[in-house]
């Protein structure tokens, strides 16, 4: 891999309803601020952590992971009531002005807005820079959208024969969303023949690591997914 930037790259969303039933969706706050917070507590500065979206702009927030339970986890509430972090959230850059080197990873967030804007082609081409350069690529939740349309300089989808987790048919179902999202992207996963794994439990925390590649079931999964980050990435550093 190139010399380090102690740089990391978050992808959020843009997409802010159901397309099918029209009703709020968006980024799930927490898997924002669960590995924002742990790869800043761990040597990856704030003001080089850099927030991005596929259109750029105005970030959309789940309403759902609002809730005063869910906003109570692992300081979510707090960075909510930052409005100096939350202002972060209405000018996100557009992917189109990313420069791989100036990153060692990049981290996809969830909510189901990103299954509306994850799949895209420019998207897709900037996370095969990231893993062809050696560069570490993580996703959570719904996140792992942003692996489906990956295609390698060897021609081969990225989560080919990959050990990869992301968000459950039943949890979709628990969650009841069945009916109002695109896909089931544990099936989508399936499909372009990623090696497939979840919790026991739904819902609970479960992060699978694949070389590079590190992947995390759902919002409990996020800070699993930065202490994967962070690890992998001091590893290669010694």
């Amino acid at each position: 891999m190139a010399v380090a930037t102690d740089r990391i790259l978050v992808i959020v969303t843009n997409a802010g309803e159901y397309e099918k039933v029209g009703y709020r969706t968006g980024l799930w706050l927490g898997e924002l601020t669960h590995f924002y917070d742990y790869v800043t507590e761990h040597g990856y500065i704030v003001d080089i952590v850099d927030i991005a979206s596929p259109a750029g702009g105005f970030v959309p927030i789940d309403p759902e992971s609002l809730a005063h339970d869910v906003l109570a986890d692992l300081g979510t509430d707090r960075r909510y009531r930052d409005r100096e972090f939350m202002d972060l959230l209405d000018r996100t850059r557009s992917i189109g002005e990313i420069e791989v080197e100036d990153y060692d990873a990049i981290y996809f967030t969830g909510g189901h807005g990103v299954m509306f804007d994850f799949a895209g082609d420019d998207l897709g081409a900037l996370t095969a820079a990231f893993h062809d350069s050696g560069r570490v690529v993580s996703a959570v939740c719904h996140g792992p959208v942003g692996l489906l349309n990956v295609p390698l300089e060897s021609g081969a989808a990225l989560i080919a024969g990959r050990r990869v987790t992301g968000f459950s048919w039943p949890e979709e179902e628990a969650a009841q969303r069945a009916d109002a999202v695109p896909f089931s992207l544990q099936d989508e996963l399936v499909k372009l023949g990623a090696d497939y794994s979840m919790a026991d439990e739904p819902f609970g925390p479960y992060v699978v690591t694949d070389g590079r590649l590190i992947t995390g079931q759902n919002p409990a999964s996020a800070r699993g997914v930065a202490e994967a980050v962070v690890a992998t990435l001091k590893g290669e550093q010694r």
